[in-house]
């Protein structure tokens, strides 16, 4: 079974975006970190930036209020970096993305 991480990145490759994996492994505290504390992928292409924090459907509220109170987040705004929210659901055998812009 894929990652929700690793289904994203295919569902932007697909849509022509470059996308670059920006949450990393921290083998001394044990931890996946998020760049900024809530991205996990970053993709560039269309003229626009995306910051995309991954997971699955029914974790989406809380990945949601996670990212709107990070102390980044204004910034990412005010950078003009599009925020989005994928949240993986699996529909019979196959996956299903439900795309939550948040600015």
């Amino acid at each position: 079974m894929s990652s929700p991480t690793q289904r994203s990145l295919k569902y932007l490759r697909d849509q022509g975006y470059s996308v670059w994996t920006v949450e990393h492994w921290n083998s001394f505290a044990r931890i996946r970190q998020d760049l900024f504390g809530c991205i996990d992928l970053l993709a560039i292409g269309k003229g626009d930036t995306l910051a995309i924090q991954t997971t699955t459907a029914s974790n989406m509220s809380a990945r949601k209020h996670k990212i709107l109170e990070n102390q980044y987040y204004p910034e990412m705004v005010r950078s003009n970096w599009k925020v989005h929210l994928h949240g993986w659901v699996k529909v019979g055998n196959r996956w299903e993305v439900k795309v939550v812009e948040l600015n």
